[in-house]
């Protein structure tokens, strides 16, 4: 039987096609992933594929195992399937349904990710979300259309006393950053923008 990571270094040889393959720990073995995307897991020397609609025949005539791990004393089964060693033998099939595992892996982030509400990124919340909505600002696409200073001045002319702190959570927000941790740069270009919008709605400056 193989280890763990000699089980590694075999899916990267058979499988280079798919691209660059990185593994890390999880669920007490490792995750295969192109891109950041996993579709496989190898545990205990084994390799498992994650679950899609073509390997599905392969589930059916092998009657391969699913893998489990034990989280917090109980068994936790995945939608990984074991690659037995007649597979293994078999590398075109092996790479066309790891191939697979991986576009449905990619296909599922991708929906997961257009399905993101406001209130889940970062310096939002459900009431930032209903205060956006309330000025047509209603999904994440439609926030980062706009930008950060016009979606202020939106929530804005519908809230008198926003601060500069709201600024820097929108933009936050966009750029998947903690208000806190925006960069010096960001923050000093936002904060005069700021003083100077401010200035204008208040005195009528220009």
């Amino acid at each position: 039987m193989k280890s763990s990571k000699q089980r590694i270094e075999q899916s990267k040889q058979h499988l280079s096609a798919l691209g660059k393959i990185d593994a890390r720990t999880q669920f007490g073995g490792y995750s295969l992933a192109v891109e950041k995307v996993v579709f496989a897991v190898v545990a205990q020397g084994e390799l498992y594929l994650r679950a899609c609609e073509q390997l599905k025949p392969y589930i059916a005539e092998e009657t391969t195992a699913p893998l489990v791990f034990v989280k917090r004393g109980m068994p936790v089964t995945l939608r990984y399937y074991r690659v037995d060693e007649d597979l293994w033998h078999d590398v075109p099939r092996l790479l066309a349904l790891s191939r697979s595992s991986l576009l449905q892996a990619r296909e599922q982030q991708l929906a997961k990710k257009s399905c993101v509400r406001l209130k889940d990124l970062p310096n939002m919340g459900a009431r930032m979300e209903m205060l956006l909505r309330e000025v047509g600002i209603n999904s994440v696409k439609t926030l980062r259309e706009e930008g950060a200073k016009r979606c202020w001045l939106k929530l804005k002319a519908a809230n008198q006393h926003l601060g500069l702190n709201i600024l820097f959570a929108l933009q936050g927000a966009i750029s998947g950053h903690h208000l806190a941790v925006l960069p010096p740069e960001v923050k000093k270009e936002l904060r005069d923008w700021f003083n100077h919008t401010v200035n204008h709605l208040k005195y009528g400056k220009n």
